[in-house]
């Protein structure tokens, strides 16, 4: 399904699309719409479905908590017991209680990761410089 939309843009903006629409040999037409889907609001529809109602959420988030979230660190704890398991697994056969708890960590440091880079993307989208975030 596609929907028509007749909009006023400036004139530099026009004439920079037009150019790249001949540098790359494509469509006005699908320049712009590259240009809006680049854009547009981060989907996280591209993520693993149980991920997917947590970042979805993000979206009605106030500024301050997405910059909480996007500038959140794991503690040295966490990172280490991370560590301590992923080198003893390529060293030696885990314990089921290890492996389940290698498991926990793993998604949680994915739904970590996760929030903190949708986070990024919608403040990044919302005008806001997140090059700080970076470091």
């Amino acid at each position: 399904m596609s929907e028509t939309v007749t909009l006023q843009i400036p004139e530099a903006l026009y004439q920079r699309l037009a150019i790249a629409s001949g540098a790359t040999q494509q469509s006005l037409e699908d320049v712009i719409l590259q240009a809006l889907q680049i854009g547009s609001p981060p989907t996280w529809k591209d993520v693993p479905e149980e991920f997917q109602t947590d970042l979805a959420s993000l979206d009605r988030l106030d500024d301050d908590s997405l910059w909480q979230i996007a500038s959140s660190q794991k503690t040295q704890l966490e990172m280490e017991r991370y560590d301590t398991l992923l080198s003893k697994q390529q060293n030696t056969v885990l314990t089921d209680s290890e492996r389940l708890e290698l498991d926990n960590l793993r998604k949680d440091s994915d739904r970590f990761m996760l929030r903190k880079s949708q986070a990024a993307a919608i403040l990044k989208w919302r005008r806001h410089n997140v090059s700080r975030l970076a470091g």
